[in-house]
């Protein structure tokens, strides 16, 4: 795929990345008592941009997405800007990277769980420093809800990313390459979604709906 052609696809799919997190906004808190965390969607588009381009890719969309949410409908100024880049670059340069080294089913999964692992860790952290300043929350009440708050939320978006993730790749890429962004000599991905990912798409769906029940207190 020529620069031309990886720019146009970066375009598209940070456009409709952008649209996706306006839609969630719409969508009630994880979390109750932390009525500020909320399961933003955007990460799927751009970890399936990392899939197609690469990883720089998915870092590039990753900031225009980021960007442009801090100008328009943020309130969180430029610490959730960076808030923003952290929690989707440590989900999706991590699987895109590792699954740029070889394009298989199995490389896509182990660089999805790689990624929840990798952005439930660093969101801790990151929660831990940033979020007293922009939520005006004390850094103690902050430390008490990394364990039953932050630590779960964090894995149950990782979760839905990757089962969202698995079950879109394919038509995306199907979908591209009948527009001609994607070339059909391309190296990417060609295996259809086999009755493996929908298993385990489903069996991940279904463990979050219900960690987002218990949750909420309606289990």
């Amino acid at each position: 795929m020529d620069k031309t052609k990886k720019l146009t696809t970066s375009a598209m799919l940070a456009a409709i990345a952008y649209l996706v997190m306006l839609v969630s906004h719409a969508l009630p808190p994880v979390i109750p008592s932390a009525p500020f965390i909320s399961y933003d969607p955007k990460d799927v588009v751009i970890v399936i941009g990392g899939f197609i381009l690469g990883p720089l890719y998915a870092l590039l969309i990753t900031v225009v997405v980021a960007f442009i949410e801090m100008l328009t409908i943020s309130s969180t100024g430029p610490i959730g800007f960076v808030m923003n880049i952290i929690a989707s670059s440590s989900f999706c340069i991590a699987a895109a990277y590792i699954y740029s080294k070889k394009h298989t089913l199995n490389r896509a999964v182990i660089g999805l769980i790689i990624g929840t692992v990798l952005l439930t860790v660093v969101m801790v952290l990151w929660n831990y420093l940033l979020t007293p300043l922009y939520m005006d929350i004390p850094r103690d009440e902050v430390a008490k809800m990394l364990i039953p708050v932050f630590i779960p939320v964090n894995i149950f978006k990782g979760g839905l990313n990757t089962a969202f993730t698995l079950m879109l790749y394919k038509p995306v890429v199907t979908a591209l390459r009948r527009s001609g962004l994607v070339a059909d000599t391309t190296s990417t991905q060609r295996h259809g979604i086999n009755a493996g990912v929908i298993i385990l798409s489903a069996i991940i769906i279904v463990g979050c709906v219900l960690f987002l029940l218990i949750a909420r207190g309606l289990i």
